[in-house]
């Protein structure tokens, strides 16, 4: 997977979870998940790059925040349209 994308789950609904998919070659696993900021998990391969991050409280996270732990990962910032839909919900 070549590029990020931002799958929302919904439950009778209500927006229940986020997951921002970052790029990654095809068929990497997460191997480790780590608790990196209020609501924030972020999931990582074998060789400890990032892959992905779970919004566990999508709602209560400021584009602010997923930036700044985006750039402790070592990822590229989102900008306001990649939130869309997440806003929309």
């Amino acid at each position: 997977m070549r590029d990020r994308y931002l799958e929302v789950t919904f439950r009778k609904g209500r927006v229940l979870a986020a997951y921002l998919y970052l790029p990654r070659p095809p068929g990497v696993k997460s191997v480790r998940t780590e608790a990196v900021g209020h609501g924030l998990l972020a999931d990582f391969d074998a060789h400890g790059n990032p892959i992905g991050l779970e919004l566990t409280a999508p709602t209560r996270v400021s584009l602010e925040q997923l930036n700044a732990v985006l750039e402790r990962l070592g990822a590229m910032p989102l900008g306001h349209e990649d939130l869309a839909p997440l806003r929309a919900a």
